[in-house]
């Protein structure tokens, strides 16, 4: 009978102590709402269905051997990519049946301007012609003829939003920051290099993503760079240019080798393009308790 009425009492103390638990937990929940809920973190930032990592794969300036090489690769994987248009190219209008059926299959046609100024007074740029120099070029006259850029690609596509590759990674006309004049027409811009692995998501801004350009880069260092993405979560923008030809070129044994291993770990990499990239990472980011901000973000 005392082992029973020692239980009884251990079991009253017990019932006690939790229901005074219960009941601090309801107060405080009442009392303070943020405070019941501070224990549970916020999920971080997360890609579609699993993925470790998002890798963007661009093409810039419209060269006749994305289409020859790179194209043909990125359709039989089905895996869709970014073509940053420079208009003023000659391949445009000779291939212009080609880049709407490539955007009719899904790949994305991004906003290279008009022109492609870039600054002359940089290293190395004695390439850069006179009238296509970014440091003698008005903020106005880079608005205006991005902003056409964006008229003339829904005039091939049919579509409205659009990301834009800033010519060279520059961004200084005439001595000023043309950015802030035509940020408001894109979802996302890219501009500058790091490397091309974004160090964190929740800080990234969208008008400021970083890409890494690969010349004479192997198969295997271009899945190397995929794979550090990885392991950090994050995301990584190859911005290509000649692909077997051209310029600023990679193999097409390099790109397909990259391609096929995206192909292959698609559980790994949500590989897409960069317009679908970043409409995820600004949703995300819109979710994170303390999204960043942008100067001029719609």
């Amino acid at each position: 009978m005392e082992r029973v009425a020692n239980a009884g009492r251990a079991c009253g103390m017990a019932y006690r102590v939790l229901a005074a638990a219960l009941l601090s937990g309801l107060l405080l929940a009442g009392l303070c709402p943020g405070a019941a809920s501070a224990a549970e973190s916020a999920p971080g930032f997360s890609w579609p269905a699993g993925a470790r990592a998002a890798v963007s794969l661009a093409y810039d300036d419209a060269l006749d051997s994305q289409l020859d090489h790179a194209l043909p690769v990125l359709d039989r994987h089905g895996i869709r990519a970014s073509f940053y248009l420079q208009l003023s190219n000659a391949s445009v209008a000779r291939h212009m049946a080609a880049w709407r059926d490539a955007a009719r299959r899904g790949h994305e046609l991004g906003n290279h301007s008009l022109f492609h100024q870039c600054a002359r007074s940089k290293p190395d740029r004695g390439w850069v012609e006179a009238h296509r120099d970014l440091d003698t070029t008005s903020v106005e006259q880079m608005r205006d003829q991005v902003l056409l850029a964006n008229s003339m690609l829904a005039a091939i596509d049919g579509r409205e939003e659009r990301t834009y590759t800033a010519p060279c990674g520059d961004t200084l006309a005439g001595g000023r920051d043309y950015l802030p004049a035509v940020r408001a027409a894109f979802v996302a811009i890219k501009v500058g290099s790091n490397g091309g692995v974004v160090e964190a998501m929740d800080t990234l801004d969208p008008y400021a993503v970083p890409v890494l350009a690969p010349n004479g880069m192997s198969g295997a260092e271009l899945i190397a760079i995929a794979r550090e993405a990885a392991r950090r979560g994050t995301m990584v923008n190859f911005t290509f240019h000649g692909i077997g030809s051209d310029y600023l070129a990679v193999s097409a044994q390099a790109h397909a080798e990259l391609v096929r291993f995206l192909a292959e770990n698609r559980s790994l990499f949500w590989t897409t393009t960069f317009l679908d990239i970043m409409r995820h990472v600004r949703r995300e980011q819109a979710r994170l308790p303390l999204a960043p901000t942008s100067s001029g973000a719609p």
